[in-house]
Formats: structure tokens, C-alpha cells, sequence
């Protein structure tokens, strides 16, 4: 039984860590969006 427990908790903090790697990888494409966006309306705007 208590290997059962453990298994479960082992697998429940593992899949919160993928979910955790999966969501700051979209941040980052987020951020590297918004990032290029605010660069091309920067160079926009100077001229």
C-alpha cells in the first residue's frame, strides 16, 4: 500500500513539474513576441 501512495505522489510531482516546464515555455514565446513587436513598432515609429 505504501508503495502505491508513493508512486502516486511521485507521479503527481512530476507531471506538476512538466506542467510547470510547458507553461513558462509558452511565456517565453510570449514574451519573445511581444518583445519582437515592440522592437519593429519602435523602429516604426522613429521614422
Amino acid at each position: 500500500m505504501w508503495l502505491l501512495v508513493l508512486l502516486l505522489i511521485l507521479a503527481l510531482i512530476i507531471g506538476g513539474v512538466g506542467l510547470f516546464v510547458e507553461a513558462l515555455r509558452w511565456l517565453l514565446i510570449i514574451a519573445l513576441v511581444l518583445l519582437l513587436v515592440s522592437i519593429v513598432m519602435g523602429v516604426l515609429n522613429r521614422r
